[in-house]
């Protein structure tokens, strides 16, 4: 399946990526490009959406590294709605206590900024 990664920014400190679809190698710099066009907005929270991700290899987790590194310090990083198989990736590397999972979007929490 392809991928696809949106920016939305509509939200004052809200950061927002969709992801969809299979990232990968070849798809990693696409979801790369919009954590650095986020960065730039200088948000408190960066608010992945992971609904529609089917499958996630080693080279999407280096862009979540990535993305940790990028963000400012102050910047809390969300990953909603993870599949049960992104997840265990995701649980697997240990990456899960740098991030805050949810099952789905909660405005109450995240967007509270």
């Amino acid at each position: 399946m392809a991928f696809n990664a949106t920016l939305d920014t509509s939200i004052p400190g809200i950061a927002k990526i969709t992801l969809a679809g299979d990232l990968d190698a070849s798809t990693a710099p696409v979801f790369k490009e919009a954590v650095e066009k986020a960065a730039t907005e200088n948000p408190k929270r960066l608010v992945l959406m992971m609904e529609e991700l089917d499958y996630m290899a080693s080279a999407g987790l280096r862009i979540l590294m990535f993305a940790k590194q990028k963000m400012s310090e102050d910047t809390d990083i969300y990953m909603i709605g993870a599949q049960e198989t992104v997840e265990g990736t995701i649980e697997k590397t240990g990456f899960n206590t740098a991030v805050i999972m949810l099952k789905e979007y909660d405005a109450s929490q995240i967007e509270s900024v």
